[in-house]
């Protein structure tokens, strides 16, 4: 028996379909020798429960620094004092998901015994947010999406939610997704996102990720390419003491590209763990994944990058560099590039490395007078920032930028 999914499913409102999905997990139980968890093991979580998450008020003011548009979720529940909304332009459409008919559909239930949270997420989340960009709608001003972490007097809480992002042809939106908190709080957030971009879409998308240190993360991206349609992901996952994001992409049109990059930290504690499933399906696709990891203290890092390029997608390009710092003795890193190709005429490549500051640029800035500390923290810094000055938006480059520093302090870089 597990404690975790005992005590989620004492929560279940579906249908009867759902319902059936839900008893098979219940049978099936979280992964004890699954691949794609080999690196994190969730034998500590299982023994943990957690209450339905209740409204929590927070003040306006401790969101000030998140800019307008915003879309506001406390504790996974749509907070509509504090979503402001009136600076969307025309041809965007915001819904939450429990005001849609289909919104039990929004994802199909998976039986896949390695994929509990998605399986979960299917049963369980009963809300959401569906943003929809009419063709050829264009909005510069990003949009910011912002869950919310508070503690609650009944104890830990898990929330279930599910957004659906459509951009129509020649469409072109930013989004900012944020994971905070107001207070701390050791609940368990569980989030699925399902974009869609049709032909010639483009979407921009930052995900910073601040949860607390006793926090437990686990987020999930599955997006559809059409035709010419691009999606450009930048992702600092930076908090929480248990997280898993996992970028599901499908280049399904001819030429459609994606660019993901993004840095994973670890300290203390933290147990950190990102995985990529692009694939290539079209003919001239492409994909450029850039990603840093760093481990201080007793942190871990986990890393699988998997590209897999499809019979029939002739010209595709694929490139994947994930380069990582061991900041302690004590910490790790565990990292799987894996590229599996089936078409000809393509160019692919991919790389991972683990190893330590230069030693001899640490000497150089030494012996120009910098405190070890301070070269240390420079060499580092440098390493992360790399991602980050590839946030377009100025605001976005601020906070996001400022969030590294303060974590970056945090780890003893």
């Amino acid at each position: 028996m597990s404690a975790l999914l005992d005590s989620l499913a004492a929560d279940f409102q579906g249908d009867v379909s759902q319902r059936v999905a839900l008893d098979a997990l219940l049978h099936d139980g979280l992964p004890q020798r699954a691949e794609s968890w080999k690196y994190t093991s969730l034998r500590q979580l299982e023994r943990r429960s957690f209450v339905p998450a209740q409204h929590v008020a927070v003040e306006a003011m401790q969101l000030a620094a998140i800019p307008e548009p915003r879309i506001v979720f406390v504790n996974g529940q749509l907070d509509a004092t504090l979503s402001n909304l009136s600076g969307l332009i025309g041809g965007i459409e915001v819904q939450a998901l429990s005001q849609q008919p289909d919104s039990g559909n929004v994802m199909p239930l998976s039986a896949r015994s390695d994929e509990p949270f998605a399986r979960l997420n299917a049963t369980l989340a009963r809300e959401g947010v569906s943003i929809h960009v009419d063709a050829d709608a264009h909005m510069d001003t990003p949009l910011h999406l912002v869950h919310v972490g508070s503690a609650q007097s009944n104890g830990d809480a898990a929330w279930h939610l599910r957004h659906r992002i459509t951009l129509g042809e020649g469409a072109s939106l930013s989004l900012v997704e944020h994971e905070l908190a107001v207070s701390e709080h050791a609940h368990l957030g569980n989030v699925v996102i399902q974009v869609q971009l049709a032909e010639r879409a483009q979407l921009g998308h930052v995900r910073l990720q601040d949860a607390p240190a006793r926090a437990s993360v686990f987020a999930r991206t599955d997006a559809t390419l059409a035709q010419d349609a691009g999606y450009q992901r930048i992702d600092l996952e930076l908090g929480a003491g248990l997280s898993r994001h996992e970028l599901n992409v499908q280049l399904q049109g001819d030429r459609a590209a994606l660019n993901a990059n993004g840095v994973l930290l670890a300290d203390g504690r933290r147990h950190v763990d990102t995985r990529l499933g692009i694939d290539h399906i079209a003919r001239d696709t492409r994909c450029n994944l850039t990603w840093r990891g760093l481990a201080g203290q007793r942190g871990k890092a986990v890393f699988h990058g998997g590209i897999t390029i499809h019979a029939g997608a002739d010209g595709s390009e694929a490139a994947l560099a994930n380069k990582n710092l061991l900041l302690s003795a004590d910490a790790e890193i565990d990292t799987q590039p894996v590229l599996v190709i089936h078409a000809d005429e393509v160019k692919a490549a991919h790389g991972a490395t683990v190893g330590q500051l230069d030693a001899t640029a640490l000497f150089y800035l030494r012996s120009r007078g910098l405190p070890e500390a301070q070269a240390r923290a420079l060499l580092t810094g440098a390493f992360c920032h790399e991602v980050v000055n590839g946030i377009a938006d100025s605001s976005t480059h601020a906070a996001c930028a400022a969030a590294l520093e303060r974590a970056l302090v945090r780890v003893g870089a």
